[in-house]
């Protein structure tokens, strides 16, 4: 057996991932009780009733559509730092981690680094800074997709720009590999940071192959196209609910999406639960409709569509990863047995908890988005 000590053991548990989950599923039922509460649920209620189901369809490949573009560019980055795994495993990596959106940050963010080292072999290290290089474009992109209702509606306009200055000066340090190097080298000399620092320079490495302005821009560029995607998705869910149709709904609803998603990965919570939902309600409140009830119920759709059906999507797909490794992904706590095959010792061998302890602590800083 191996011999952990607390703070590695409590990384990867069934126990600590069942726990966040159900706290995570009890406060999305706090929140959608107050959504459906705040819009009369009755009223509520008749709107869900009437609206146009005919376009359930469009909304669903809309979403699908997001996530094709970004599995396209996960590709990428594992092309970037010539990570070769076959797509059908490399897809199912991806998608599993949308299972993730509603657990603690740091199993959710460490989720595709962790299952791609049991098929790659690659350090956590190396692979965690694909997953802030994703967060940090996705929020350019929604900045973007903001841009032009921030210039009609000047709404918000205080956060986007504060978002968008760290972002800038995050990217341009990183690019900076002079500078990047000599902190790194002075870290090192700290005791704290001493312990990580191979780590830490792995971390890097990959973040400035990463973040450097070619596949930065293309990035960038796939972003804005696949979130459009659940911009279009929100702006079908208006249209159900009777709202209309036409350019100035498509623009608002790429503002309402955009800054609703932005406020809720800031939030840090699970999902961004209840934040992103608070500001998606208000804005639909501010810029289309009155009626509670209509915004309550657009609220409620979108996310089922986008948020939940995401993570539906991303368990099947974890379940049938799992399935077909034939291990178990997840320690077992207190069962007093160790892993069955050589690939689950490898998972939870004592010389990789440092590599993803550290990762764990840099990953979480390029959270942006779900």
């Amino acid at each position: 057996m191996y011999c952990l000590n607390k703070e590695q053991a409590s990384l990867f548990t069934r126990k600590k991932l069942r726990t966040g989950i159900v706290f995570s599923l009890a406060f999305a039922l706090i929140v959608m009780t107050a959504i459906a509460l705040y819009g009369d649920l009755p009223h509520l209620i008749t709107a869900i009733a009437n609206f146009r189901w005919v376009f359930l369809p469009i909304i669903v490949g809309l979403t699908l559509f997001n996530y094709f573009c970004r599995f396209l560019k996960w590709q990428y980055y594992l092309k970037r730092l010539k990570i070769t795994i076959a797509w059908r495993k490399s897809l199912l990596i991806f998608i599993s981690g949308l299972s993730m959106a509603i657990t603690p940050g740091k199993v959710g963010e460490l989720l595709k680094s962790y299952l791609l080292k049991r098929s790659t072999g690659e350090a956590v290290s190396r692979t965690s800074p694909i997953i802030m290089a994703e967060r940090l474009t996705d929020g350019i992109a929604m900045i973007a997709l903001a841009s032009m209702g921030l210039a009609l509606y000047r709404y918000g306009w205080e956060l986007l720009l504060a978002l968008l200055s760290c972002v800038v000066i995050g990217i341009l340090v990183i690019q900076n590999r002079r500078l990047s190097l000599a902190l790194l080298a002075f870290g090192e000399h700290l005791p704290l940071v001493s312990r990580a620092a191979r780590w830490l320079r792995a971390f890097y490495e990959s973040s400035y192959t990463l973040l450097q302005w070619r596949p930065l821009l293309l990035a960038i560029t796939i972003g804005i196209i696949s979130w459009s995607g659940e911009c279009g998705a929100l702006y079908f869910v208006f249209a159900g609910l009777g709202l209309g149709f036409g350019l100035d709904l498509f623009i608002k609803s790429m503002f309402i999406m955009a800054v609703s998603s932005l406020v809720g990965s800031v939030s840090g919570l699970p999902g961004g639960l209840g934040t992103a939902d608070g500001s998606m309600l208000g804005l639909t409140r501010l810029l289309l409709t009155s009626s509670a009830a209509i915004a309550g119920a657009a609220t409620l759709l979108i996310r089922l569509c986008t948020l939940w059906f995401g993570i539906a999507l991303g368990s099947m797909a974890l379940l049938i990863y799992r399935a077909t490794q034939h291990t178990a992904i997840f320690i077992q706590q207190g069962t007093g047995r160790e892993p069955q095959t050589e690939d689950a010792r490898s998972l939870v061998a004592p010389e990789s908890l440092p590599d993803l302890q550290a990762a764990a602590a840099l990953s979480n800083s390029g959270d942006t988005l779900q």
